[in-house]
């Protein structure tokens, strides 16, 4: 990936003369194989890690994490997005631990993925791999690609819902995931 890099940086003619750029190549491609793409080598299941039995009398009740940060790269453009997630679920067979709900994220979001992928992917696995009966995943993002080519849109914030089971039939169940939410819907 290193030496990928320093022809890019050549053939964008770059001087790679500049004492600056002496190990830029390794570092980038540290940067991109360890902090952007490391999610291609993780999967749901090793994310979400240790399942644990739902809690008796915990069907129908909704569990909600919010604002868990997230960044990832546009697939398009391969131009960084980073913003705010909130994922919720209610408990079916299984539930997990809170902070394996960030590494979900993250095993998503360190690939080249669409802001509307992504929270697809993240409501789809806690759906599948809890067995829940009701998921969401809801993004909020600055999106690199928006902000800074084409229209320039400095201040734009991008947003992405997905719903897996009730939470996609449900309006009221919605309803009340966008109270504790603190927005309107």
């Amino acid at each position: 990936m290193s030496s990928a890099v320093k022809d890019f940086l050549r053939a964008a003619g770059v001087p790679l003369t500049d004492s600056n750029l002496d190990r830029t190549p390794e570092r980038v491609a540290e940067a991109w194989a360890n902090e952007f793409l490391d999610g291609y080598a993780r999967t749901p299941e090793e994310a979400l890690g240790e399942l644990f039995p739902a809690p008796r009398g915990s069907s129908g009740e909704l569990v909600v994490v919010t604002d868990l940060r997230f960044h990832s790269m546009c697939p398009h453009h391969l131009l960084p997005y980073e913003g705010r997630a909130h994922v919720a679920y209610v408990p079916g067979r299984q539930v997990v631990g809170f902070g394996r709900l960030g590494a979900l994220l993250d095993c998503f979001a360190h690939r080249l993925i669409l802001q509307e992928e992504l929270a697809r992917q993240v409501a789809g696995s806690l759906a599948r791999v809890l067995g829940s009966p009701a998921t969401a995943c809801i993004l909020e993002a600055k999106q690199q690609c928006l902000r800074l080519r084409g229209a320039q849109q400095q201040d734009a914030i991008t947003h992405a819902e997905a719903y897996e089971g009730r939470l996609r039939r449900d309006g009221a169940m919605r309803r009340e995931l966008w109270a504790r939410l603190g927005m309107q819907r």
